[in-house]
């Protein structure tokens, strides 16, 4: 067993509690400190998969930014802590189906993935070059640029909602 096999598990036991640390949370700060330890270990697994400048973006974009923002709304809209977890009620019980049925979607197309290694792996010049900022830019600039654009529009469009929201309190 390797060094890299164990912090493999490791990292994903962290990423599964911290995830149900998220749901499990009763209060909205807790639950985001949760989502932010989440990506932070979900870094330390782009790192054991060689792809460092992902790993950096994560813990830049998504534990820095995009989580400041959170904190920053879950604040603005003064949310307290809340009451004991309501009962179960029919849109519980949809998610929880939505959940499960999700759930076995992943697991199927595991199962369906192909045993051998793909045939760029033992291309090393291909290798050397995945993850860099360059590779990661180009297919970020070139291929996913509209999805790009589309995904900050989104969080600007979030963003300005909570301060509306937010503004008679203010």
């Amino acid at each position: 067993m390797s060094a890299e096999l164990v912090l493999f598990w490791v990292f994903a036991a962290a990423i599964v509690a911290s995830a149900g640390g998220v749901i499990i949370a009763r209060n909205a700060i807790a639950s985001a400190m949760s989502l932010v330890a989440c990506f932070f270990f979900l870094a330390g697994i782009y790192v054991l998969l060689w792809a460092h400048t992902i790993a950096a973006l994560q813990v830049l974009v998504y534990a820095g930014a995009i989580m400041v923002l959170f904190l920053f709304v879950i604040m603005l809209l003064s949310l307290t802590e809340s009451g004991p977890v309501a009962q179960l009620s029919p849109s519980r019980i949809l998610g929880a189906v939505g959940t499960a049925g999700l759930l076995a979607a992943l697991v199927g197309a595991l199962l369906r993935l192909p045993k051998t290694l793909p045939t760029w792996v033992s291309d090393t010049a291909q290798v050397q070059r995945f993850g860099t900022i360059k590779e990661v830019g180009q297919v970020m600039y070139t291929q996913w640029l509209f999805p790009f654009e589309a995904v900050s529009l989104l969080l600007l469009v979030a963003i300005v909602g909570a301060v509306v929201v937010a503004k008679p309190r203010i």
